[in-house]
């Protein structure tokens, strides 16, 4: 019998403000903890968060990972976080195993923590930390391909009950966050909004059709002003790639004012 994975690709929100109470982060937080609630308790988790960026493909393989506060100029607290969770070495050996087998020069990194791409989500969904995580970085080429590659060499990894976690934003315009909204922006907001929900959920799409949009995102609709650099994006492509097929749940959320988006795959053979 095929071994399974959950996927879910999550707007992380802005820094630590998602823990803070911040009420722009209200829907988010509500979500994930819904979410959590709804999903089988994974085994472990594999998080790909948008925060970290290596030559190749680089994966956290301490069996205590700490944390990084990559995140500037918030409250005091904001820089005590603590998510204690153990990693997992044996399923970051797999992870690097099967980039390989796919033709990816791979890395692991013993020494890296988590940075708050993983531990902000995480917190809120299992606040208890007990369940063991794997972080795996971006490739610094930001080369969409390349991530699409990367989530489907993933299907090669012979683990049950895996979660999967692309953590990301799909709007993350910094400057427009900071902007007083106007019907200009919220117009160009929702718009490649409304593209990415149909070319990652909508069921009629012929696969390729859909990798071919993923590939070449950068032509969608005001694509460049909701994301002058991917890099927020791609979690989404690694998770597109390792699922191979039309997602089962979209999710709206307004988060720092904008419509963001999140999308959920169950069940996901692989092995």
């Amino acid at each position: 019998m095929n071994k399974t994975t959950d996927i879910l690709f999550i707007s992380h929100g802005g820094g630590p403000l998602p823990l803070l109470g911040d009420p722009d982060h209200r829907e988010m937080v509500q979500w994930l903890q819904d979410m959590a609630g709804r999903l089988r308790r994974p085994e472990a988790i594999l998080i790909v968060s948008a925060h970290w960026e290596a030559a190749v493909p680089t994966i956290t393989a301490g069996a205590r990972p700490g944390l990084i506060y990559d995140y500037y100029g918030f409250p005091p607290e904001s820089y005590e976080i603590q998510y204690p969770c153990p990693g997992e070495p044996a399923l970051a050996q797999q992870v690097q195993q099967a980039l390989m087998a796919a033709g990816m020069p791979a890395r692991l990194d013993a020494e890296r923590g988590f940075d708050h791409g993983v531990f902000v989500p995480l917190k809120l969904m299992y606040p208890e930390a007990d369940i063991p995580c794997v972080q795996l970085s971006l490739v610094s080429s930001l080369d969409a391909e390349q991530h699409l590659n990367i989530g489907r060499a993933l299907q090669a990894l012979d683990y049950d009950n895996l979660l999967v976690i692309g953590s990301g934003f799909s709007f993350h315009n910094m400057q427009a966050f900071f902007t007083p909204g106007t019907p200009e922006i919220k117009a160009r907001n929702q718009a490649f909004e409304a593209w990415l929900e149909d070319t990652c959920g909508n069921p009629r799409l012929e696969e390729a059709e859909r990798r071919r949009r993923l590939i070449h995102w950068d032509s969608a609709p005001h694509a460049r002003f909701c994301h002058p650099r991917e890099e927020h994006l791609l979690p989404l492509h690694v998770c597109y790639g390792l699922a191979g097929r039309a997602s089962d749940e979209h999710i709206a959320a307004t988060i720092l004012r904008k419509q963001s988006g999140m999308f959920y795959w169950s069940k996901v053979p692989t092995a």
